[in-house]
Parts: C-alpha cells; structure tokens; sequence
C-alpha cells in the first residue's frame, strides 16, 4: 500500500448525533487510510457544551486561531437551543442567512434530445387541467427544469426568519428576483408581507427592528459593504452561495472563514428522529 500522504494539523468540532456517526464512518473509511493527520479534536456536542458551560467552543475557535492552515470539519448543526427545519448560516460579522427548504435539490431537470414542446401540467384534484408551455425546442434540443415550493414551507421558513430576526434583536431583510419570477418569487414576498403585518410587525417595532423585501441584487451589494447586524432570509441556493461568499471574504482578515449553522423551524428534528432510529437498533440511511 502507497505510503499516507502528510496533511498536517487538522482542528476536528465533533457534532451532535447523526452528524457524529457519519463523520465517524467517513473518518475510518476515507480519511484515515490514506492520510496522515496531527488530528485536533474538540467535542461540540450538546452535553459536552453543557458540561464545559461552552468553554469547549472557545477552545476550539482557539485552536483554529493557532493553526492558521489548519481544515475546520464543521460537523456540529445542533445547539444549545434547538430550532429545526431551516439552514441558519451565521457568519462571524452577525450576518444570519436562512434557508428555505430544498427546490433545487428535489426538482425535475432534463436533457431535451431534440425538437419538441416542453410543457407543465396542474391537474387539480376537481376542475380541468391548467397547461403552460414552457419552450418549443428546435434543432438539438437542450435542457428543462421544474421546480416548486408550498405555501406550508415557505411560511415555516417566514416564521423561523421573523422569529431569529426578535431573538437576535436585529433587522430582516427578505431577497428575491420578483421582477424576472413574478409568481414563483412574489409568492414568497407575498407571504412573508402578509405574515410580518398579522403577527410580527409590533413585536419588530417594539425592538426598534424592522423588515424588508429587497431585490437579491440589491442585497449582495448592500451586505459586502455592511459591517453585518442584520438577517437575511434567501431561497436556499442564494443562501448557500451568499453564506460561503461573506465567510470567505472574511477569511482575508480573519484567516477563517468562520460560519456556524442552527437547523431551525416548527417540524419536528429529522436529524433526532434518525438518531433516536439508530439507538433503537433499525438502519438509517
């Protein structure tokens, strides 16, 4: 077998549960085989948190601090205080970025093989079918894609957003491209205006905070100019890319890009129930 490579230090933050079990099976089957590792672990599980009254976080933001080359392994998504159902991504400048569940990751995509119509169908469980036709394809075709989102996720995903907004004590500040996705993108605006008016505005103007639709591109602009201080609340693959964006800006002056995330909303924790799965004997996937 071909010697290991050398990886040099590693700062590892054990997680909670099933984050726990996978990095293990990781570590064992595909790391540890084949590199070799000055390994730097801190135990960031709830009870070790507890335990330590948080100390354990400070040592090992402490310990990445020492090793500026050193690879964070962020496996820990449960914190003190438990949310579920939503990605909160805070980076180290107080910029929270939510969210929502999973539209690009359950979509329907596909190679067009030639000429043809693509179209989308609603059959309604009573009434007639609704058709749009999406683009008559010419010469090799291309590609097409369906997406969707429900009322039910997008007002768990306002509520999560409202709710760190009056917990963090700061400004909310909804993004969407509503002037190209006028349906797709004004429901979201849609629900999250009419939520804030019925149940959060006097909480927000109690706290001296407030909440906003913007455009995303008026928010990228305003948060790489920003000193932070607010929550922005994205679909989930602005979020994605937006959180990794400012973590990594921040590195230049940090050395890390330093980002933690809380699972959050009104659902019960998926992670717990496949954990709790685990303890009882049963194969989780």
């Amino acid at each position: 077998m071909a010697a290991k490579i050398k990886a040099g230090s590693v700062v590892e933050m054990q997680g909670d549960e099933m984050t726990r079990v996978i990095w293990e099976l990781i570590k064992q089957k595909l790391i540890f085989p084949y590199l070799e590792l000055d390994l730097h672990s801190y135990d960031l599980g709830m009870e070790n948190r507890d335990a330590t009254d948080d100390r354990v976080t400070v040592e090992a933001a402490e310990a990445v601090n020492r090793r500026p080359l050193a690879k964070i392994v962020p496996c820990n998504f449960l914190l003190k205080e438990l949310w579920v159902g939503v990605i909160h991504k805070t980076n180290i400048f107080s910029l929270t970025i939510p969210s929502t569940c999973s539209p690009q990751y359950k979509a329907t995509d596909f190679v067009v093989p030639g000429p043809g119509k693509v179209e989308m169908i609603y059959t309604p469980v009573s009434g007639e079918q609704v058709k749009f036709v999406v683009h008559n394809f010419e010469g090799t075709g291309g590609v097409a894609l369906g997406m969707y989102n429900t009322d039910k996720s997008i007002r768990d995903f306002a509520h999560s957003s409202f709710q760190m907004a009056l917990v963090k004590c700061w400004p909310l500040y909804l993004s969407t491209k509503n002037t190209i996705l006028k349906k797709y993108d004004g429901r979201f605006k849609d629900i999250f205006q009419e939520i804030y008016e019925k149940e959060y505005r006097a909480q927000f103007e109690a706290k001296g905070i407030w909440y906003e639709h913007r455009l995303i591109d008026d928010m990228v602009a305003q948060a790489m100019k920003s000193d932070g201080g607010f929550i922005w609340a994205c679909k989930n693959y602005d979020g994605d890319v937006q959180s990794d964006s400012v973590a990594q800006g921040w590195l230049q002056l940090l050395h890390q890009g330093m980002m933690t995330s809380v699972f959050a909303s009104t659902n019960t924790c998926v992670s717990m129930e496949h954990f709790g799965s685990r303890q009882g004997g049963n194969v989780t996937n």
